[in-house]
C-alpha cells in the first residue's frame, strides 16, 4: 500500500476522501462520491477486501490484489445517484477509463468472481479487469481480393496497444491562443457516406473486369475552428486548425485590454491549457495539460455517462486523457433527429388540415400533442451536435453555481467540421416538406 494511503481500519470519510483523489475524469463529482461511499460501506465488514481495494486503487495496481467483492443484484446493475449500470464498469470508468463502454472489460485469468462468471458475488476491483477494443474488418472492395496482412484481420487488443503515446515538441511561437503539434498517423477513417464510382479495373490476380468502388467524399480543409471567450465575449480571431495538423493546444495566450478581474485570476491556474487531437476522420480526443480541471459539455461523455444530451457537464481532471466526441454517433443523431422532426411537422401540418382526426378534435382540427416539440427541431439544434464547448478553471451547469458558460471566465467553443460537413449532407437529402421543420 502507498505511503499515507488509509487502511480498512480508519473512517468511511478518510477511506472515501483518498479513494477520491484518485479517479478519473468523465464523471461529475457528486456522483463519484456517492458511487464510492455505496462501495466502502458495503466493504466495511470485509476488511480484507477492502484492504485489497485500497491497495489497488492507490498504487495504480501495481501489485497483485484480491478480489473485490459486492452483492449481485437480480438484474446486475447498480444504482448509484438514480443512474443504473453494471457495478465493474462503473467502477473501472472511475479508476481507470472514464470513456469505456460496458462490451470492452474482460476479466484476468486469476479473478474468481468477474462478472461474466454469473457468480452471487461481483469483483468490482478494477486492476481486475482489462480493456479491450473490437478491431473491425478492413472493407473489401468488390471484385477485389486485397494483398494478405501479417496481422490477423479481427482480433482483441489490449487498450493500452491501441492508443500509442506520442512525444511532442511545441513551437515556440504562439499564434491566436493555440499552437500546433505535429503530424500523428491517422486512425481507420469514418466512411460514411460513401459515394459508389467506377474505377478503371485494378487486379491483384483475381479478376481485370472493371470494379465498384465506394470512395469517401473530400474531407474538409480544416477540422476545426476555435472560438475563444472571456464570459460572453468574444477575444481574439477565430483560429482555424488544418486538417494536416490533428493536434493543437489551446491555452488562450491572448491579450484583452477590457478583462476582468475574474479572467485575469483564472487565467493565472490555466497553465499549458488542453491538447485536442483528431483522430480518424472525425473524433476527437482531449489532454487536459493544465494543473486544474477544465469542464466539458459533450454529447458523447452524456451518452456514455447515461445523462440525457446536454444534460451534464464534465469534469476533466489534470492529466486526464478522454474521448469526447465521436463522428459516428453524431452522424446517427443528426440523422434520427432530423428525421423525427420531418415526421412531426408532417404530421403536425396533417392534424392542422384536418387529415388526421382523433379525440377531442374540434372542425375536423385535431390537437398534434407532442408533436410540436419535436417539429420546434432547429438547423441550430443540429448544430449543438457538432460543437464542443470547454471552460478553464471553472465549471457551469446544474452543478455549480453558474448556470451558463458565459458565466465563466475563460471558454472555448470548438465547431467540428467534418461533422458540419455531414450535417449539411443529411439536410440535402432529406425530402422537401412543407412546412419544414428546420428552419
Amino acid at each position: 500500500m502507498s505511503l499515507g494511503a488509509p487502511t480498512s481500519s480508519d473512517a468511511c470519510l478518510s477511506i472515501v476522501h483518498s479513494l477520491m483523489c484518485h479517479r478519473q475524469g468523465g464523471e461529475n463529482e457528486t456522483f463519484a462520491k456517492r458511487a464510492i461511499e455505496s462501495l466502502v460501506k458495503k466493504l466495511k465488514e470485509k476488511k480484507d477486501e477492502l484492504d485489497s481495494l485500497i491497495a489497488a486503487i492507490t498504487t495504480n495496481g501495481a501489485h497483485p490484489s484480491k478480489c473485490v467483492t459486492i452483492q449481485r443484484t437480480l438484474d446486475g446493475r447498480l444504482q448509484v445517484a438514480g443512474r443504473k449500470g453494471f457495478p465493474h464498469v462503473i467502477y473501472a470508468r472511475l479508476w481507470r477509463w472514464p470513456d469505456l463502454h460496458k462490451n470492452e472489460l474482460k476479466h484476468i485469468k486469476f479473478c474468481q468472481f468477474a462478472f461474466d462468471l454469473k457468480y452471487d458475488s461481483v469483483c468490482v476491483n478494477p486492476y481486475h479487469y482489462e480493456r479491450v477494443v473490437w478491431v473491425p474488418v478492413p472493407p473489401m472492395v468488390s471484385g477485389v481480393c486485397p494483398p494478405r496482412s501479417p496481422v490477423p484481420p479481427t482480433r482483441l487488443v489490449k487498450e493500452e496497444f491501441v492508443h500509442d503515446c506520442v512525444q511532442m515538441e511545441v513551437p515556440p511561437g504562439r499564434e491566436q491562443g493555440a499552437k500546433r503539434a505535429p503530424h500523428l498517423p491517422p486512425a481507420e477513417p469514418y466512411r460514411q457516406p460513401l459515394t459508389p464510382v467506377i474505377t478503371p479495373s485494378m487486379s491483384y490476380g483475381c479478376t481485370d473486369r472493371p470494379i465498384t468502388m465506394c470512395v469517401p467524399p473530400p474531407g474538409p480543409e480544416f477540422w476545426c475552428s476555435i472560438t475563444y471567450f472571456e464570459m460572453d465575449v468574444q477575444v481574439g480571431e477565430i483560429f482555424k486548425v488544418p486538417s494536416s495538423c490533428p493536434v493543437v493546444i489551446v491555452d488562450g495566450y491572448l491579450s484583452n485590454v477590457h478583462r476582468t478581474d475574474a479572467s485575469e485570476r483564472a487565467r493565472l491556474h490555466i497553465g499549458k491549457g488542453v491538447q485536442l487531437e483528431c483522430r480518424g476522420e472525425g473524433d476527437v480526443w482531449m489532454r487536459c495539460l493544465s494543473d486544474h480541471a477544465v469542464f466539458v459539455q459533450s454529447y458523447y461523455l452524456d451518452r456514455e455517462a447515461g445523462r440525457a444530451p446536454g444534460d451534464a457537464v464534465h469534469k476533466i481532471y489534470p492529466g486526464a486523457y478522454i474521448k469526447v466526441f465521436d463522428l459516428r454517433q453524431c452522424h446517427r443523431q443528426m440523422q434520427q433527429q432530423a428525421a423525427t422532426a420531418q415526421a412531426a411537422a408532417a404530421a403536425q401540418a396533417a392534424a392542422v388540415a384536418g387529415n388526421i382526426p382523433g379525440p377531442g378534435s374540434v372542425g375536423g382540427i385535431a390537437p398534434a400533442v407532442g408533436l410540436s416539440a419535436a417539429a420546434g427541431i432547429g438547423v441550430d439544434d443540429l448544430r449543438r451536435l457538432c460543437i464542443l464547448r470547454l471552460s478553464f478553471v471553472k465549471g457551469w451547469g446544474p452543478d455549480y453555481p453558474r448556470q451558463s458558460i458565459k458565466h465563466t471566465p475563460c471558454w472555448i467553443e470548438v465547431h467540428l467540421h467534418r461533422a458540419l460537413q455531414l450535417l449539411d449532407e443529411v439536410l440535402h437529402t432529406m425530402p422537401a416538406a412543407e412546412p419544414s421543420p428546420l428552419r
